[in-house]
């Protein structure tokens, strides 16, 4: 097992809650279509980790429970410190009490996603308090810090992605798919890598199949490659990182189904394992 310094990683609350689903008047696709569709936010009842990230009459659809919190400054740092893993607790309404997983985080809605079983769904109220153990950044991988960091993961899920050592420096990840750098679209550029997400962009449907992305789903590990996380969002070549996906396919320009990066190397240290099965709902147990 690959050696980290768990037991020394903050657990910390933050707090925030179900925020309103949204709605622009239109949104154009890039074939220059309007369309009104639902958008980020709210409680989605018909979307969760496991389901395929494509085909949704929607845009940008984060799967569960969009969480959010009013006060800007703790929102961001509610999406910095929580974690793809950790659990997250209903404070207060009918579901209280109820427990569910982070399962994304996403750039520019600040959004936090968390999986809750279809009880819990069913009392939820927008507005609902939820509180989330958050648990991850400062996570290290001891034996090849000075080049893979370890970003926006709970320790204990980290422990299940099944990576192995190779003993020369690299890691194994097992992965649903890899993505070329040329793909990757709106939020590139962004200074920090340890929030949000990038998209990868579906403009071109020949493409999307070629590299077997049309068949992604929520919850996915992917390999993105010459793609650098460790310092901001870029390309470089050369460079690897494992991400999961997070929101759906948008009908956006430069936009599609969002990744958050969990490990980030400038080198060619993370390979990849083509794994059918690589998805945090089986990692995590839900369904």
């Amino acid at each position: 097992m690959l050696t980290t310094n768990k037991n020394r990683v903050i657990k910390t609350a933050v707090v925030g809650q179900v925020r309103q689903h949204c709605c622009a008047d239109y949104t154009v696709t890039p074939e220059g279509e309007a369309l009104v569709l639902p958008g980020i936010g709210g409680i989605v009842y018909n979307a969760k980790i496991g389901d395929p990230a494509f085909g949704w009459a929607g845009d940008h659809i984060e799967p569960g429970v969009s969480v959010y919190n009013p006060d800007k400054r703790d929102s961001d740092s509610m999406n910095i410190l929580a974690c793809i893993g950790n659990t997250a607790i209903v404070m207060d309404g009918d579901a209280k009490g109820a427990k569910g997983y982070v399962t994304g985080k996403h750039g520019g809605a600040e959004d936090v996603m968390v999986y809750f079983d279809e009880e819990t769904l069913d009392k939820l109220c927008i507005g609902d308090k939820i509180l989330i153990r958050a648990c991850g950044q400062g996570l290290r991988l001891v034996d090849y810090y000075d080049d893979i960091k370890v970003q926006c993961i709970d320790p204990e899920l980290f422990e299940k992605l099944g990576i192995e050592e190779n003993g020369d420096g690299s890691l194994t990840v097992p992965v649903v798919a890899k993505v070329p750098p040329y793909l990757l679209g709106s939020g590139m550029g962004a200074r920090n890598a340890y929030r949000g997400d990038y998209d990868i962009m579906t403009a071109d449907k020949d493409v999307i199949k070629e590299f077997g992305l049309d068949k992604l789903r929520f919850g996915d590990v992917v390999l993105l490659e010459d793609a650098d996380n460790l310092y901001g969002r870029g390309y470089k070549k050369g460079a690897t990182s494992i991400g999961i996906i997070i929101h759906s396919d948008c009908v956006l320009a430069g936009h599609g189904p969002g990744v958050t990066t969990v490990l980030a190397c400038q080198k060619s240290l993370l390979k990849a394992k083509i794994c059918p099965d690589a998805n945090i709902a089986n990692y995590l147990g839900v369904k």
